[in-house]
Parts: C-alpha cells; structure tokens; sequence
C-alpha cells in the first residue's frame, strides 16, 4: 500500500469524489435511478457527512482520489443503526486490500459513535464487494431496512457491530 493514504474527506475532495462515484456507476453499467446516483448531496459530500456520527473516508494516490466509503445514521431507523454508504472504489484499487483496510476504518469509526448495528445495500452483480462484505461479517437481509430512497438496490445486509 506504499502511496495510498486512508484520510476523512476534506471541502476540496468534492468534486473528485463526485466523479469518482459516477465513473464507477458508467464503467459497471449501474442503474442511475433509484440509487446513490441520485441523491441530492453527491456534489456535496463534506458538507453531509460533517455532522454527528457520520464520517467519510477517501483514499488518496499520488494526490488522486481513487476510493471512498461513509458511515452515517440509517434514516428513519432505530438510533443505534448505521449504514456503510458510498463505498466505491476506481479499478486500479481493487484487488490490493485497499477495500477491506477502508471497511475496518469505516466499522471501527461506527463502533466508535455507538452504534451496534451497520446496514449496507449494494446490487446483485457487485460479487467482490459482496464478498467483501461477508468477510466483513454482513449477513444478507430478506427486506431493506430504513429509507435511502435507493430502491434499485435489491441486496442488503446486516453486522452486529
């Protein structure tokens, strides 16, 4: 991992993170309705993971930003419930254990808040994040829980933190 750098998101990562996660949307063929394309905030990532138990993480290379992932409240769940958010990775980063070194951060920074729950969704074609996520501890979900308005998300798992 020599140049890569796991560090909280700053004002002036905006604009590459935005790109970022709509690069990995058009290279995957993701829908762009009824998911994280789609929400209002993804121009502004700082300023909506800059509030009370939520954090957001980049993963900097030789100055380029080239992954990320988020912790905040899963909204219109119990308080001690979180949701790993935004977890997206450009190709030159995956397959380095880049993402299981961002998913310890992003769970022991959930830990840290409190809470006792993490809640993800992702897409049935997503393989290696899925098995990120149960090697990770996920156990998959017959329902979705909360209300991230992400409703072409059709897989979603749950860790007891």
């Amino acid at each position: 991992m020599e140049n890569w750098i796991i560090r909280k998101i700053t004002k002036e990562d905006n604009q590459a993170v935005a790109q970022l996660i709509r690069a990995v949307f058009d290279e995957l063929n993701i829908p762009k309705v009824g998911t994280a394309y789609e929400d209002p905030y993804l121009d502004f990532m700082f300023e909506e993971y800059n509030k009370s138990k939520a954090v957001c993480f980049v993963v900097e290379n030789n100055d380029k930003i080239v992954g990320c992932a988020g912790i905040a409240p899963l909204e219109n769940e119990a308080p001690t419930i979180c949701e790993l958010q935004k977890m997206y990775f450009l190709p030159e980063t995956r397959g380095l254990g880049i993402g299981s070194k961002m998913m310890e951060k992003c769970l022991e920074s959930a830990k840290d808040f409190g809470f006792e729950n993490c809640y993800i969704e992702t897409m049935p074609f997503m393989h290696a994040a899925q098995k990120l996520y149960k090697k990770s501890g996920f156990e998959y979900l017959d329902a979705p829980m909360g209300c991230t308005g992400h409703t072409s998300c059709p897989v979603w798992m749950l860790k007891k933190l």
